[in-house]
């Protein structure tokens, strides 16, 4: 398998075979960097939905009776393939989401850590045995594939973020129809229906449908043959998402928007704080869920800090993803550039001070530039519009606080709640306040960044329902069935 982007990405994969769309439409891929068309794919429409629900449906059996050791071998070939393809698949990630070289080195450790992980699931689906009241029954609860899994994976980190989803669904007997997010529709679905090809996935098993969300999107999260829809995405789509899978009782697994908050209190070491802010802030450009949208500071070390951050944000190498040197490369695409420009505009409208960035940075030869400069702002509140929204982009709007009770309100004043990180210097002192943060992950000495795929993620309010990775998706993906047997005759009342 060879996998540049100049190869032909023009097909779906449904049952096994790569096939044209029944419209023979297709959708351009963009380069961010460049701005350049680089590949097309298949703009799928219902009647390609509906085949590959259909080829999932008639697959999913057969797949969910193999022996746990067949599922265990797919999905060990499955990150032979992650590792054997390294290069080309961080080339891949660079030229279609954008990604720097430390986007594409970790995209592809999680994708791989997600699929060795999974491997270790169809050894893992154990039932339970339960005494009877009932004389000479036996009850036995087994944990069985609920059956066609929906994976609907955004454009941010395509490929992990699909493969945490698509890996176990099939190691746990499922069969999954992907519908990658439309701007990163190779990294994101049409990689792995290669990867899976070639690690021997049976027909029907994996089926990956490209098109716009505009026009397959409510066939996709809605289709009867649907019996769990794992989405990743923001909280308003994701309610959509959501309301339309229910309408046919399909389980729902939403991980949604975040706005993660990075608490510095008076007591923190301020160079690890700043450390860990500048990559939790910066890293592929903020356009990651569990970024820090907010720095909260003590108002004791708040200017030092704001220095600090402004210096280190004003060395960071920003441009094309193609340049090795590149920490900050490229927004995906106008419209998320526009919106969080907009955010910082407002921010300062509204009384904030721009520190640094705030602007796009030119690339000689690139016509429109979607590459957004480092931006620190201060004397921001938590009614900013940058604060506020869920910003996506590599912005760090710093608030100040005056003690862990205010610093705690702050951080449990939005409507979302996916991860956070606090420096207080002492992990004990830091251990007490990350019990007080309504929020599903928190890291303390770190930043929000972090993913392990054995280890459950998820978040709470707006910020999703259900949870990722290990035997917390399993729950997900699989349902208990109860059996009892009757050993000796039964004494019924008439």
């Amino acid at each position: 398998m060879t996998l540049p982007i100049t190869d032909d990405w023009s097909e779906l994969y449904v049952d096994g075979e790569w096939t044209p769309s029944e419209s023979g439409e297709e959708l351009t891929v963009e380069d961010p960097s460049t701005r350049e068309s680089i590949a097309s794919v298949p703009a799928a429409v219902e009647d390609d939905v509906d085949a590959a629900y259909e080829a999932a449906a008639a697959a999913q059996s057969a797949w969910g009776d193999r022996p746990p050791a067949e599922r265990e071998e797919l999905l060990q070939d499955v990150v032979d393939g992650l590792e054997e393809r390294h290069d080309e698949i961080v080339e891949l990630l660079t030229s279609e989401a954008g990604g720097s070289q430390i986007m594409g080195e970790t995209s592809l450790q999680l994708a791989t850590d997600q699929a060795a992980e999974a491997a270790t699931l169809p050894r893992r689906m154990k039932g339970q045995h339960a005494a009877s009241n009932v004389p000479g029954k036996e009850n036995v609860v087994e944990r069985v594939p609920e059956g066609v899994v929906t994976v609907i994976s955004p454009w941010n980190f395509p490929l992990n973020l699909s493969m945490r989803a698509v890996a176990p669904a099939i190691a746990a007997g499922n069969a999954v129809v992907l519908k990658p997010a439309s701007n990163t529709p190779i990294t994101g679905g049409l990689l792995l229906a290669k990867l899976f090809e070639d690690a021997g996935v049976p027909d029907g098993v994996l089926n990956v449908v490209t098109g716009k969300g505009s026009e397959i999107g409510d066939r996709i999260a809605g289709h009867p043959e649907s019996d769990v829809v794992a989405f990743t995405g923001s909280t308003p789509i994701g309610r959509q998402v959501a309301a339309t899978a229910g309408e046919n009782l399909a389980e729902a697994a939403m991980e949604l928007g975040g706005n993660n908050a990075h608490i510095v209190t008076e007591d923190a070491d301020l160079e690890d704080a700043v450390d860990a802010g500048v990559f939790g802030t910066f890293v592929h450009q903020g356009q990651v869920c569990i970024s820090i949208n907010r720095h909260l500071v003590h108002e004791d070390v708040y200017d030092e800090y704001v220095e600090r951050l402004t210096e280190r944000a004003e060395s960071l190498p920003a441009g094309s993803a193609h340049d090795d040197d590149t920490v900050v490369g490229p927004i995906i695409d106008e419209s998320q550039r526009e919106e969080m420009l907009g955010y910082v505009e407002e921010t300062v409208e509204a009384g904030a001070t721009l520190e640094t960035g705030g602007e796009t940075v030119e690339i000689d030869g690139v016509d429109d530039s979607l590459i957004v400069a480092p931006t620190v702002l201060s004397g921001v509140t938590n009614e900013m519009a940058a604060a506020c929204n869920e910003h996506f982009g590599p912005i760090a709007p710093v608030i100040p606080f005056s003690d862990i009770d205010e610093a705690v309100e702050l951080h449990n004043a939005v409507e979302y709640g996916l991860s956070g990180s606090v420096h207080a210097g002492d992990v004990g002192a830091g251990r007490r306040i990350a019990d007080r943060l309504e929020t599903g992950m928190v890291h303390i000495n770190d930043q929000p960044i972090n993913d392990e795929a054995h280890v459950p993620f998820g978040g709470t309010g707006a910020s999703g329902i259900g949870s990722y990775n290990a035997e917390a998706f399993l729950e997900e993906i699989t349902e208990r069935k109860w059996l009892s047997l009757q050993h000796d005759s039964r004494e019924y009342p008439f």
